[in-house]
């Protein structure tokens, strides 16, 4: 990379214009959206409203067919970038745990972190410990990922990907895989980071956990952004027909007119 390699120190998404099709299928559709420094922004929205890839693009495990991301000053799209280095500063949670079933917790914490960052052993152990302690797990750092329930396996998760010091966070559904008594101990943890200033994308059916924690949230339906703003406006007075159809069948889903 060139001298003027930008910094993350003020982490931040800039999206303008994104596409992304599969074949004929248009999944992003002229999307443009950002992410303050410091700020929490849900994606909300129906199955296949295409939320999840577009927080793929912006790590770029989805290639875009057109538009910009920045990430932090790291232009995602010119075909230039160093992608590992981008990724060194930016966070991502799944909605699967994709632990190393072989390696304990403390272990799956720290082989990024010696592989990517050169970390010495002591180091990497030291900080992955710390954030196990953050996640609740400081005592379960020499169990194995099958020793833990799926709420504990998520927070593993969340600790790893905090191991490797990022400046940014995207969490894609990571509670959809969860036992509906484990998904309030991720969402503490995400409350938390909120709290601490963690830049954070959210895509999330949990419309509690976006209305009290999300700065912003942005609804998407069709691959377009269909309402945004102040979480309290979107999900508490929404504006559009579509938005106000979504909350009435997410939260009294009993009473929708299946005619």
């Amino acid at each position: 990379m060139s001298d003027s390699t930008p910094s993350f120190t003020a982490a931040g998404v800039t999206i303008s214009g994104l596409r992304k099709s599969y074949g004929s299928n248009e999944v992003l559709k002229d999307i443009s959206l950002s992410v303050n420094p410091g700020e929490v922004v849900c994606l909300i929205g129906p199955s296949g409203s295409g939320k999840s890839t577009l927080l793929r693009c912006v790590n770029l495990l989805e290639q875009p067919n057109g538009g910009t991301i920045d990430v932090g000053g790291y232009d995602v799209t010119d075909p230039d970038l160093d992608i590992d280095e981008m990724r060194r500063h930016v966070g991502m949670v799944f909605q699967q745990f994709n632990l190393f079933p072989h390696l304990t917790v403390l272990e799956n914490c720290t082989v990024a972190q010696l592989k990517v960052l050169k970390r010495s052993k002591d180091e990497a152990q030291r900080v992955a410990q710390q954030n196990l302690t953050k996640v609740g797990l400081g005592e379960f750092a020499d169990r194995y990922p099958d020793q833990l329930s799926g709420g504990q396996q998520q927070r593993v998760a969340i600790a790893r990907a905090l191991s490797m010091d990022p400046q940014l966070m995207l969490f894609d559904e990571p509670t959809s895989a969860l036992d509906p008594e484990t998904v309030g101990e991720v969402l503490a943890i995400m409350r938390n980071l909120a709290k601490d200033g963690m830049t954070m994308l959210v895509v999330t059916h949990e419309m509690a956990f976006a209305r009290d924690v999300a700065d912003r949230v942005v609804f998407m339906d069709g691959g377009v952004v269909v309402e945004e703003g102040p979480a309290a406006q979107v999900i508490g007075d929404p504006q559009t027909p579509r938005m106000q159809d979504f909350l009435k069948r997410v939260l009294d889903p009993t009473h929708v007119d299946l005619g």
